[in-house]
């Protein structure tokens, strides 16, 4: 992977594009007007843009680009504003206070969600494999504002740790979080789910083992939480209550504890 910055760029992006480059020990090319389509070309590596506003990845196949965009995050929780219900949060027993380790983060809106509700005095940690959507998403949570001070300050809150979730389960105390939470990629694609076709380019596909399940059990004091496609079948394998919901692709389970 390389790094450049946006087509109309200055001095002070250049410079942070070559401070990324340094800390992921990735090359920097000055894009010199050229396209995106064209640096591919000319590196034959994957390439992450800086622009004035946001970070994009951009795979060499030509695909969507990834960044992080906190959108589905503020129409749920302007839908929480409203008094409506929010079928994650319903399902993982959250409340003020509460404390979430999110195993998936992704694009982070479920993290972003759990960390609204908890409030000040929760704890949100999210867990993200690929270190360099770790670090878009990161950076995201950081700086973006979205005009709702309690969202921005809900992202704000939010840890992230880059690593394996099952590696970083072992590592925690037993009963260390209320809710440990998992959202892996689907084994069946939802077309309409906006936002995925970037994520996916770059997300892991590991499957949840039955000893991830465990530790998670053993790590959560109330209850592990799993999303997932309708059609899935580790909500019955790995022994999950599930939340089914007649009129979405997508269902919540639950292993209360």
């Amino acid at each position: 992977m390389f790094v450049t910055t946006a087509g109309r760029t200055d001095d002070i992006h250049i410079e942070r594009a070559k401070n990324i480059a340094a800390q992921f020990s990735f090359p920097f090319f000055q894009r010199n007007k050229r396209s995106i389509a064209r640096m591919h070309q000319d590196y034959e590596m994957d390439c992450l843009v800086v622009g004035k506003n946001k970070l994009e990845l951009h795979k060499i196949s030509g695909s969507a680009p990834f960044f992080f965009h906190p959108n589905i995050a503020m129409v749920r929780i302007k839908r929480i504003m409203n008094g409506e219900e929010d079928p994650y949060i319903t399902a993982a027993g959250i409340e003020r206070g509460s404390s979430i380790l999110d195993c998936t983060l992704g694009l982070g809106a479920d993290a972003i969600v759990a960390s609204y509700v908890s409030g000040p005095i929760g704890e949100i940690r999210a867990i993200e494999e690929n270190p360099i959507v770790s670090f878009i998403v990161g950076q995201g949570l950081s700086r973006w504002e979205s005009g709702i001070e309690l969202m921005d300050a809900a992202m704000r809150r939010i840890d992230i740790n880059t690593g394996n979730h099952h590696e970083v389960l072992k590592t925690l105390t037993d009963n260390s979080f209320d809710v440990v939470y998992f959202d892996p990629m689907f084994t069946e694609r939802i077309e309409e789910s906006e936002g995925m076709e970037g994520l996916a380019q770059f997300a892991s596909y590991g499957d949840l083992l039955e000893e991830t399940i465990e530790q998670a059990k053993r790590v959560a004091k109330n209850r592990v939480v799993l999303k997932d496609h309708f059609r899935s079948k580790r909500f019955e394998q790995l022994g999950f209550t599930t939340v089914k919901r007649k009129t979405s692709l997508f269902h919540y389970g639950y292993i209360q504890l």
